[in-house]
């Protein structure tokens, strides 16, 4: 079991969503970054990469581990500690019943995701235990003193992350032509394209808003509710662009002048109040090869690893994270190190 001492700012149990009942009115919901779950899965163990983790944004929750685990973080930067000693992210960390793990801020990105070796294990609701925020389905969002049920693991091998990915100060996200670009001139496309945004503070689960308006021709206005899908862009009358994300309502009113390909949905959901974004139009090939290539990175980059070369990395990342550790030195198969500030 793992112990809510502290929640954090805003902490999710999030799954894979709720596949096929869209017609119903029911939105997917599940992680924002779905790539970062899945690592986070598979970095412990788990066949199922889509099984249920905590998705962590802005601020960390304190933990109490009340018996042994393998855990792993991964997705936007967290400054985390086991016990008072820094943790590093996108590989196995064996844990011991009674250790405590502190969870600090999110950066480079807004959510980071947290997966145990079983999973988080919880009653669901249409299959899944993904917390929408929309509707209110699913486990509610994480409160002082909850208790989590995993599968206790003795286990101390794990896996790392080959190639962790960096978001840098300018997202760019690919897109294909929505359905209703008839109501939009080539002009408004053209320029949609040509222009860096912002993302507005105004942003959460539901849609990612923007601050900047696009100048629209009159031709375009609200139309009969209608099925939407994440990462359709969605262009209200103010012409200042909306980029729905897992918790957005089913259907919808405005027109869609773009759609984000599967293959960004993650970099979407990592997208906070401030961050620069530019659109870049591709082909439906071009769209589903940039998916191949995210898939089978799941596949090759994440490599298995013994204790003693999961300690050795973690040591690496730390330093390269933490510039009062760059001077260290690990001493024969002891593995002890010396740190000099």
């Amino acid at each position: 079991m793992i112990t809510v001492l502290a929640a954090g700012a805003r902490t999710l149990l999030q799954d894979g969503g709720r596949i096929g009942y869209a017609h119903l009115g029911v939105p997917r919901a599940g992680a924002a970054d779905l790539p970062s779950l899945r690592r986070a899965n598979r970095l412990v163990g788990n066949r199922n990469d889509l099984m249920a983790g905590l998705e962590i944004t802005l601020s960390g929750p304190t933990l109490r581990f009340e018996s042994d685990s393998l855990l792993a973080l991964s997705g936007a930067t967290l400054a985390a500690e086991l016990d008072g000693r820094p943790l590093a992210m996108h590989q196995s960390v064996a844990v011991q019943a009674g250790q405590t793990l502190v969870c600090g801020r999110v950066h480079e990105g807004v959510r980071s995701y947290l997966a145990v070796r079983g999973g988080i294990r919880t009653p669901g609701v249409l299959g899944s235990v993904a917390t929408d925020t929309l509707s209110g389905l699913g486990h509610p969002v994480l409160c002082n003193g909850d208790v989590l049920e995993i599968e206790p693991t003795h286990s101390t091998d794990g896996f790392y992350l080959r190639k962790p990915e960096r978001l840098g100060n300018e997202i760019t996200l690919h897109v294909v032509p929505g359905p209703h670009t008839d109501r939009f001139s080539e002009q408004s496309f053209s320029e949609f394209l040509a222009h860096t945004f912002t993302v507005h503070a105004d942003s959460d689960r539901a849609g990612v808003r923007l601050v900047e308006a696009l100048q629209l021709p009159a031709s375009v206005g609200e139309l009969p509710s209608q099925g939407m899908v994440g990462g359709a862009v969605q262009v209200p009358g103010d012409g200042r662009p909306i980029i729905l994300l897992p918790d957005h309502g089913a259907t919808g009113g405005y027109p869609v002048l773009a759609v984000v390909i599967t293959a960004d949905h993650g970099r979407l959901g990592q997208l906070g109040a401030g961050m620069k974004l530019r659109f870049e139009k591709v082909s439906r090939d071009q769209a589903l090869s940039l998916l191949r290539q995210q898939e089978q990175g799941l596949e090759t980059d994440i490599v298995a690893a013994d204790e003693a070369l999961l300690e050795a990395r973690s040591l690496m990342m730390l330093a390269h994270a933490h510039p009062e550790l760059r001077d260290l030195r690990m001493h024969n198969i002891s593995r002890r190190v010396r740190l000099r500030r």
